[in-house]
């Protein structure tokens, strides 16, 4: 069964009334209509206190009596084969309890330094990492490739087969399951007619070609990879994982174990960060459960800071070679992109994102993308994975064009995004917001050796949701409320937003709302990645919320002598809507409830809108400093104005954004794995040498979120974690362009690459 509504629908204040149709016992959609108490304001984290006082427990903080400390023996080279481990010795020392190999017969092969071969559970971690020291392993030393251009030649293979993309790579996860390899590449995957992009770029008034490269980036999040794993029967597992996916952790090892997924149960209830790479259980999540079953006991097994930049994950690099045509009019005709990358011996290394939905309207695209194998970690999904490198590329080439066509960048953006009203308002906001037009239209045209350049880049991603997340409430007879969901928080302040949304649906405060998350045994919760997690759950909070009203509602329509549709819920009031004066406190109402209790589930259900496009636009705009004498480039600040839907806390939203600029400026000027050719090893595997941008390289940053009402859901949620890294590297080096009037085409840009290209 279904209802009418009609909802104001539409982008800041230009709103329509659209007639939808959404299934009964759920809410009426916020729209552009509603005056809402907490949504759409700022709300502080209500875990915030936890956090700053070591209140809250992290899987790194996770102490249990009798817990074992695991460690692994990873190999020192870049390709070999295991032909025998000895590990008697290792099994003789002291507070030893358990030595497991990865592999239960040698021979093994192994494709990077880093690659696990055993793990050691003792009574302390300094036991466990002395007695690897005692573990004799014979390697049979083959020969290895880092080098991107001279794997893609195949002397050196790093696979004898078949390679298929892992659901935790790619820009597109699971999306190029079949695809063609030949020695160390695999693909192409294309997308577009080849020959009708080029006939369209044979048409173009002009024509802009380059090659571009970005860097393989580590994710350096603050809490390492890592688990403590407890059986608490032969056949129930518990794991406290440091994970952006409580429920993929728990069908990982339900499916290693060969377990019914009841009988895993995962706790993540605070988390150190992950940006993508912590999807899974991984080889620590399955290791450290095989160990705990040997041993009886809990074990813990945290990586270190290098394991993490050895073998975990990472953002694959890219070669883009981007040739885009336009009429003398200014619109786009045609869009190429031939590009390939490696993700080590992962795959994922895609960067054609930008490229086929930026300028959706652009009739003729065509994209082609490899991986190239290395001898060198996996990469992994990774904040937006591929779109910063796609958008570095393709904002630098419309740059490019526009300059070409002696247009202002921003006027040829809008040229071609007329038909976006979401990004066309972000175009107006943003360039005020920043001064545009006060920029001075001529390229290096500052004198010195410091010269200030103004640039921009739109963002896009995907609008990612799904269906089936379940949010239940539960209403005591004192008042108390408990509403609980299986989701964890990233970083992103999902619980706040939870309460948030409760609160203003049952006219309570967020206070009100006792929040339990990251505990597999609560209702399914979307993952952590996509920037999914609010679109996901808040419908199911609301609608929960929703249903936990009506009961209320129930109960106190007969004390109040009326019916339940005349009922109203305000300031922790149950009130006649007509008489507001006749009313009943929530608390006196829930004393009221049979049975002590009740609890109402609420479910994620389908759109009942489709938003169109399915994607989340933004904008950004950045002022720069370049010294040519040294070639260091300051970004001195950063305007971004970024579409989320319905706007939910924008006190967390806006530390979203400013996390994900800064993160795209350390990308844009720091980040970069180094190897060495003649070892295979990575040198700078800490952060002494892999260099972070700290809070001396950050800028002025003024993050603004735009209304979008879509009523797509019953909160018109949308995601901002990915889209706010996506454009700050292309914004970045079109101000560099703009202060110097010499393009860089490399990431990071160092002091090295820039007078690199000053020097040309």
């Amino acid at each position: 069964m279904s209802k009418q509504v009609t909802l104001k629908l539409g982008v800041e204040k230009n709103l329509k009334d659209i007639t939808v149709d959404i299934a009964d016992n759920t809410p009426k959609p916020w729209d552009g209509g509603d005056q809402l108490k907490f949504i759409g304001g700022k709300t502080s984290r209500n875990d915030g206190m936890d956090k700053v006082s070591g209140k809250a427990k992290y899987t790194f903080d996770i102490q249990l009596p009798g817990m074992l400390h695991a460690v692994f023996l990873r190999s020192p080279h870049a390709s070999a084969v295991v032909k025998s481990v000895d590990t008697s010795k290792a099994e003789k020392y002291p507070g030893v309890k358990a030595v497991i190999p990865v592999k239960e017969q040698w021979p093994m092969a192994v494709r990077f330094a880093g690659q696990e071969i055993l793990a050691i559970a003792a009574e302390t971690q300094h036991q466990a990492e002395e007695a690897l020291k005692l573990v004799a392993v014979e390697y049979e030393r083959k020969p290895f490739v880092v080098d991107i251009e001279k794997a893609k030649n195949g002397k050196i293979l790093v696979f004898d087969e078949t390679v298929e993309e892992k659901k935790t790579e790619g820009d597109a996860p699971g999306g190029a399951a079949k695809v063609s390899q030949k020695g160390n590449v695999r693909g192409p995957r294309t997308n577009g007619n080849l020959s009708q992009v080029d006939t369209a770029l044979a048409g173009s008034d002009v024509v802009v070609e380059a090659t571009y490269t970005t860097q393989v980036q580590t994710h350096s999040a603050m809490e390492t990879h890592g688990v403590v794993a407890r059986w608490d029967a032969d056949d129930q597992l518990t794991v406290w994982a440091s994970t952006q996916g409580t429920f993929s952790v728990r069908d990982e090892l339900a499916d290693v174990f060969q377990l019914p997924k009841t009988n895993v149960r995962v706790y993540t209830e605070y988390m150190g960060g992950g940006f993508g790479a912590k999807f899974g259980a991984g080889v620590y999540g399955a290791m450290a459960a095989k160990l705990a079953k040997k041993t009886k006991a809990p074990v813990r097994l945290m990586l270190n800071r290098k394991e993490e930049h050895l073998a975990v994950g990472n953002r694959p690099s890219s070669v883009q070679t981007l040739k885009i045509g336009a009429g003398k009019d200014g619109k786009l005709k045609a869009i190429k992109l031939l590009s390939y990358g490696t993700a080590g011996v992962g795959t994922g290394a895609g960067s054609a994102g930008p490229a086929r939905v930026m300028y959706f309207t652009v009739d003729n695209i065509f994209t082609e993308e490899s991986d190239v194998f290395i001898n060198a970690g996996p990469g992994a999904a990774f904040r937006a994975p591929g779109f910063p490198q796609g958008a570095f590329a393709l904002e630098q080439s419309i740059d490019e064009l526009a300059y070409k066509l002696a247009m202002d960048p921003l006027e040829f953006r809008k040229l071609n995004s007329a038909t976006d009203l979401v990004r066309m308002a972000e175009y107006e906001i943003g360039a005020k917001k920043f001064g545009w037009e006060k920029r001075n239209p001529k390229v290096a045209a500052d004198k010195g050796p410091i010269k200030k350049g103004y640039g921009m880049a739109n963002s896009v991603w995907y609008y990612i949701t799904g269906a089936g997340f379940q949010a239940a409430i539960q209403v005591n007879s004192d008042g108390s409320l408990e509403l609980t969901n299986g989701v964890q928080d990233i970083g992103g302040g999902i619980r706040t937003v939870m309460a948030m949304v409760a609160a203003e649906e049952l006219g309570l405060q967020p206070k009100d709302i006792v929040v339990k998350i990251g505990d597999t045994q609560y209702g399914l919760g979307p993952a952590s990645g996509g920037s999914q997690t609010t679109a996901g759950i808040t419908p199911a909070v609301r609608n929960a919320a929703y249903l936990a009203k009506m009961k209320m509602f129930d109960i106190a329509a007969p004390l109040l002598g009326v019916k339940p549709e005349e009922l109203d819920l305000t300031d922790g009031k149950i009130v006649v809507a007509a008489n507001p004066s006749k009313n009943l406190t929530w608390k006196q109402v829930a004393s009221k409830i049979p049975g002590d209790k009740f609890t109402v589930i609420g479910e994620r259900l389908k759109d009942h809108l489709e938003v169109r496009p399915r994607l989340l636009a933004g904008v950004q705009f950045a002022e720069v400093e370049v010294d040519t004498e040294t070639g260091v480039i300051k970004v001195k600040r950063v305007v971004a104005v970024h579409d989320c839907g319905r706007p939910m806390n924008r006190l967390t939203l806006e530390s979203q954004i400013n996390g994900g600029v800064i993160q795209g400026i350390s990308y844009a000027l720091f980040e970069n794995r180094l190897l060495d050719r003649n070892t295979g090893l990575m040198v700078n595997a800490n952060f002494d040498q892999y260099k972070i941008a700290g809070s001396l390289d950050m800028p002025e940053i003024e993050s603004i979120i735009i209304d979008v009402n879509n009523g797509q859901s019953s909160t018109g949620a949308m995601g901002i974690g990915e889209p706010a890294t996506v454009p700050t590297a292309a914004a970045i080096a079109n101000a560099f362009y703009h202060a110097t009037g010499v393009r860089i085409r490399e990431l990071p840009m160092t002091p090295a690459a820039v007078l690199k290209v000053l020097q040309g």
